[in-house]
C-alpha cells in the first residue's frame, strides 16, 4: 500500500459481538486462532476476535484467512517499518461517576490485538510506539495500570524478544483542584522532541482570521495561544515520534462530545500534540459577538464572561495560596453560573462551536502531509489504518464524562473520515450536521478523502451493517448526544429524534 492509498480506500469493516472485555492482561484471544503465533491462548472476551473479523470483513489477505499465514496488516505495512498506535487516552477518570467505566478511553485488549498484527507484518523488524498526549490533567502511570500496557510490554519482551515502547507525549502535568489549574509539573515527554509545523493560510482557520483574537486555548493565559494563531500563522507543535513513523494506527474509543460532537478518529489527532496551549478550542463571547463560547447572550453570560476575565488574570497572582482557594471558587461558580456537567452551556461544549473542528481538521492534514522536520508536501507522509474500540462506547456527556454504552462493535478501515462517517451513521448522527465531517470533505489542497459519502462501502457479517452508509442500522443503535448537541446533530427521523424535539 502506497503512502497516499489510504486516501482513495473507502471501505469500512465492522464486527459485532458482546459488549464485554478481556479482564486478563495482557489480553491473549480466548481461541487459538490458526495465525496466532503465541501459546497463551486463554484470554476471555470477545475484543480479539471482534478486531480480528473487523479485519477479515474488509477483505485483508482474503486468500489465506482461517491459515497460519493469514497477514491482514501485510499489504499496509512491511519489515522494519516504525508504526504508531494512537490510542485514546483521554483521561483516567469520569467527572461524575466513579470508576473509568470501560467507556472512557481504549481498551488494552482492542490495542493487543492490533499489535500482534502488526508485529507479525513487520515480522519482528522495526519498531511499534504506543503513544498520545491525553488530558493535561491524566495520570499516564494510572493510565497504564488501566490498560494493561506493563503487562503488555512484559509479555512481548519475554515471549518476543521484541520492545513495545510506550511514551506519554506530554511536556508537562497540569495539577487541578476541582477542575482548577493550580500548577504544573515538568514531564520527559517525547524522548524524538518536537516540531513546530505552521499550516498558514492552508489552515481552516484562514476563514475566520478576523477572530482570531478571540480563541481561547487548554489554559487560562492565550497570549501563547494568540502567538501561534493569528495573520497567515497558524503553526502547531507536533510529536517527532508520529512524524518520524512509516504508519500511524489510530485506535480511538467511539464517544460522543461536547465540542466536536462525535469523537473517533479525526477527533483523536488532538493527541499527537506537545502543548495543548497551542490548540484552540473556542472562541470567546458569542455569536453576535464573534465568538462561540456560549450560545446566548444573556445578562448572565456576559457576567460569567466578565467574572471569568477578571478570574484568569488574578488567580495565577495568588501563587501558594491556589490549592487552598480553587475548590471554594470553583464551588461558587458552579453555583452561580451552572454546572457544564448537568447542561449548562459554556466553553464551547454545543453545536455551535465554529472552532475546535477547525483545529481538528488542522492536525489531520499535518498528520497526513507533514514530513520528519514539520515540513508540509503536496503528498502524504506516512501511511495510516484505523481500529475504533466501540465495543463499550460513551455517550451522553463525552468526551470526559461519558455514559457507557454497551455497543459491542469493532470499526476498522484506512481512511479516517470514512471510518469516522461509518461511526455517525451508528450513533444515530447526521453527517451534514456535524462540521467536523462535512467541512472535511470539501476541495483543499491537502485533501483528506479523493471520493465522495455515497461512496463508503461497509462490509459486515450483520446484514444490518452491510453496504452504503444510508443503508446501514442507525436507528437502533443510537446514541444519546451531549446536551450542548441535543436536538442538533441526530439522524433526522430516526433514532432519538423523539427525544430530541422534547429537550427543544
Amino acid at each position: 500500500m502506497t503512502v497516499d492509498a489510504h486516501l482513495t480506500r473507502a471501505e469500512v469493516g465492522i464486527a459485532l459481538g458482546a459488549a464485554e472485555y478481556s479482564d486478563r492482561p495482557p489480553y491473549g484471544p480466548c481461541t487459538k486462532y490458526p495465525e496466532y503465533a503465541f501459546d497463551d491462548a486463554d484470554g476471555n472476551g470477545e475484543a480479539y476476535g471482534l478486531v480480528r473479523e473487523a479485519l477479515h470483513a474488509l477483505g485483508l489477505d482474503a486468500a489465506r484467512f482461517g491459515s497460519a499465514d493469514w497477514d491482514p496488516l501485510g499489504e499496509i505495512l512491511k519489515p522494519g517499518d516504525t508504526v504508531v498506535l494512537k490510542p485514546n487516552f483521554v483521561r483516567d477518570f469520569r467527572e461524575t461517576h466513579d470508576h473509568h467505566g470501560y467507556c472512557l478511553i481504549t481498551h488494552g485488549s482492542v490495542i493487543r490485538a492490533v499489535l500482534d498484527c502488526v508485529h507479525k507484518a513487520i515480522r519482528g523488524e522495526g519498531r511499534i510506539v504506543v503513544a498520545d498526549a491525553p488530558q493535561n490533567d491524566a495520570d499516564f502511570d494510572a493510565i497504564r495500570r488501566i490498560t494493561g500496557l506493563d503487562a503488555i510490554q512484559s509479555f512481548y519482551r519475554d515471549q518476543a524478544g521484541f520492545e513495545v515502547e510506550v511514551y506519554d507525549l506530554r511536556p508537562e502535568r497540569a495539577r487541578k483542584i476541582d477542575g482548577v489549574i493550580v500548577g504544573h509539573e515538568k514531564l520527559s515527554g517525547d524522548p524524538r522532541g518536537y516540531a513546530r509545523v505552521d499550516l498558514g493560510r492552508r489552515s481552516a482557520f484562514m476563514e475566520v482570521n478576523e477572530l482570531c483574537h478571540l480563541l481561547y486555548g487548554a489554559e487560562y493565559k492565550t497570549d501563547e495561544l494568540h502567538s501561534h494563531q493569528h495573520d497567515d500563522v497558524h503553526e502547531y507543535l507536533i510529536s517527532k515520534t508520529v512524524l518520524e513513523a512509516d504508519c500511524v494506527i489510530s485506535l480511538p474509543k467511539l464517544k460522543t462530545h461536547k465540542k466536536t460532537g462525535i469523537t473517533v478518529n479525526m477527533k483523536n489527532l488532538v493527541g499527537i500534540n506537545g502543548n495543548k496551549n497551542w490548540l484552540p478550542h473556542h472562541r470567546e463571547g458569542t455569536p453576535s459577538q464573534g465568538g462561540d463560547q456560549f450560545a446566548e447572550s444573556g445578562v448572565k453570560q456576559r457576567l460569567e464572561r466578565a467574572t471569568m476575565a477578571k478570574f484568569k488574570c488574578l488567580f495565577p497572582l495568588l501563587g501558594p495560596l491556589r490549592p487552598l482557594v480553587a475548590g471554594p471558587i470553583k464551588a461558587a461558580g458552579k453555583r452561580i453560573f451552572g454546572d457544564t456537567n448537568t447542561g449548562t452551556i459554556r466553553s464551547g461544549n454545543w453545536y455551535g462551536n465554529d472552532t475546535t473542528w477547525r483545529m481538528v481538521i488542522d492536525l489531520n492534514r499535518i498528520l497526513h502531509f507533514a514530513d520528519a522536520e514539520g515540513t508540509l508536501h503536496e503528498k502524504p507522509m506516512r501511511r495510516f489504518f484505523s481500529v475504533v474500540d466501540g465495543i463499550i462506547a460513551g455517550e451522553g456527556n463525552g468526551p470526559l464524562d461519558p455514559t457507557a454504552k454497551r455497543l459491542g462493535m469493532i470499526f476498522a478501515g484506512f481512511n479516517p473520515v470514512a471510518v469516522d462517517l461509518a461511526c455517525a451513521r451508528v450513533m444515530g448522527f447526521d453527517h451534514a450536521r456535524l462540521p467536523v465531517l462535512f467541512r472535511t470533505m470539501e476541495a483543499h489542497s491537502l485533501p483528506l478523502v479523493s471520493f465522495a459519502r455515497d461512496e463508503v462501502r461497509v462490509q459486515s457479517e450483520d446484514a444490518r451493517l452491510r453496504g452504503p452508509l444510508d443503508e446501514i442500522a442507525g436507528a437502533e443503535f443510537a446514541f444519546k448526544a451531549h446536551s450542548g448537541w441535543v436536538g442538533h446533530i441526530e439522524t433526522r427521523n430516526e433514532g432519538r429524534m423523539e427525544e430530541a424535539s422534547c429537550a427543544g
